[in-house]
């Protein structure tokens, strides 16, 4: 391999872990960042505010203050400078008296005299202190003597040490002559002023918010089979919009259902009256076995008859209310039993759930139907959360090979040994039981029972 070569690979190994590691980080950041359209909004308007009041913070301490500062500190400098030229060019004041009035009543100082070599050992610096550098830096530019100064001890005042030729002069000035100390004001305006933007932000947002809740909680409601009461276009023009859209969307699929449920109704008035006549045709011809077999040909196209309407009608026209599901779990244990099966039946949780009753009552029906039509017991049990309720049906027939557990829910088909199979031979049952769980926002699965069997499980959100 050449050199060329293996520079190459060396490159595509890099970008390769470099591709890796951004995709680690990304996945990392969005692990951290918020899942809500309210948090998100939030997080995008803070964070911006956030950032520029801390660059402008920063540019106006880091140049305001240090120059404000720079330029207060030089101006105490120049005058301990002048005092101690006073001291040096009037020896005619002994005890210093009008040197101390001087500064005292002019320059704001208080000025005394140390014996020489009452100078402090040097302490330790303070870790950032802007006016601890800028006077150290003053003191030595304009005065050039040895000194001692101390920007901590006394909270209001600063003092300052100055060895000379026959005596230590220690000055006490205050803190604000020689440094900017208004930053408690400048981080008052700030954070009172960033808290009332974001006071404003968040009652903003949640009147913004608010209008795509209700779009989401009306189609969530329309997705389980109920109506969203009171529902109209609020909030922004693209709210509206995807409101208005969604009460259009919704209208249509209705008006599909209704035109379905209306053909088929008619189609099955027509064939009712046909068969209608054949019964009566039947019953003047008198009884024979011929006439007996007719009758149960009539009796077998009335029941897929009434199997392809249910179907193709579903749950339409009902409305959702509360309903005791324990209640209806022992009338579908009492109908079992009363066909010769032997039923039990348990419930978990708070029993009242809002469904279409009669719909909901048919989809566990079937269910019950179809496992009474394979089996000898069967075990129902139902069980409520705080999000959803789960009614499972288990018995002991031979079951449903795994690799056809979701063909038995297709329309008409029939398999020879298929529990989905129906005595008129529609093949509906499991069908018509899948799309009224659907219609209220669940489903249903098949496996395998403890019973030995198949278990039908329906869950549905409450």
């Amino acid at each position: 391999m050449s050199t060329l070569d293996t520079g190459l690979n060396l490159i595509r190994t890099a970008s390769q872990r470099m591709a890796a590691a951004n995709d680690r980080m990304s996945g990392k950041l969005k692990s951290w960042m918020p899942t809500g359209l309210y948090a998100r909004a939030l997080l995008i308007m803070i964070v911006p505010m956030v950032v520029l009041q801390s660059v402008v913070a920063f540019v106006f301490m880091e140049r305001h203050w240090n120059t404000v500062t720079r330029r207060l500190s030089a101006a105490v400098v120049q005058d301990i400078a002048t005092l101690i030229d006073v001291y040096k060019v009037y020896p005619q004041d002994k005890d210093r008296a009008q040197l101390r009035r001087i500064a005292q009543q002019r320059l704001g100082l208080v000025v005394d005299f140390l014996p020489a070599g009452d100078m402090p050992p040097p302490g330790p610096k303070p870790f950032f202190s802007l006016l601890d550098q800028t006077l150290s830096v003053q003191l030595g530019r304009q005065i050039a003597r040895p000194f001692w100064i101390d920007t901590v001890g006394k909270s209001n005042l600063v003092e300052i040490r100055i060895a000379l030729d026959d005596a230590v002069m220690r000055v006490f000035a205050q803190r604000s002559a020689a440094y900017a100390s208004n930053s408690e004001i400048f981080l008052f305006w700030m954070v009172g002023t960033s808290s009332i933007l974001l006071i404003v932000a968040v009652l903003f947002l949640r009147n913004q918010i608010r209008p795509i809740l209700r779009l989401a909680d009306a189609a969530e409601s329309f997705g389980k089979g109920r109506e969203a009461p009171n529902f109209r276009p609020r909030g922004a023009r693209e709210v509206r919009r995807a409101a208005q859209a969604f009460i259009e969307m919704k209208g249509r699929v209705e008006r599909s259902i209704e035109q379905r449920t209306a053909m088929l109704a008619g189609v099955s008035h027509d064939l009712r009256t046909v068969l209608t006549r054949f019964k009566l045709e039947l019953a003047l011809i008198g009884d024979s076995p011929e006439v007996d077999a007719m009758r149960k040909d009539v009796d077998e196209m009335s029941a897929m008859l009434e199997a392809y309407l249910a179907f193709a009608r579903g749950d339409s026209g009902e409305h959702a209310q509360p309903t005791d599901m324990s209640a209806a779990l022992e009338e579908l244990r009492s109908d079992a039993e009363r066909h010769g099966h032997k039923a039990t039946v348990a419930f978990h949780g708070l029993p009242v759930v809002t469904v279409k009753p009669a719909a909901f009552k048919r989809c566990l029906a079937n269910l019950v139907t179809n496992a009474a039509r394979h089996g000898n017991a069967i075990s129902i049990t139902g069980h409520r959360d705080h999000r959803y309720l789960t009614v499972t049906v288990d018995d002991d027939g031979p079951g449903i090979p795994a690799n056809m557990r979701e063909e038995v829910f297709k329309p008409f088909l029939r398999l020879d040994d298929a529990r989905n199979q129906d005595e008129g031979g529609t093949g509906l049952g499991l069908a018509i039981a899948r799309d009224i769980a659907r219609s209220h926002g669940g489903d249903i699965t098949l496996g395998d029972s403890p019973m030995g069997g198949l278990r039908a499980s329906v869950r549905i959100p409450v």
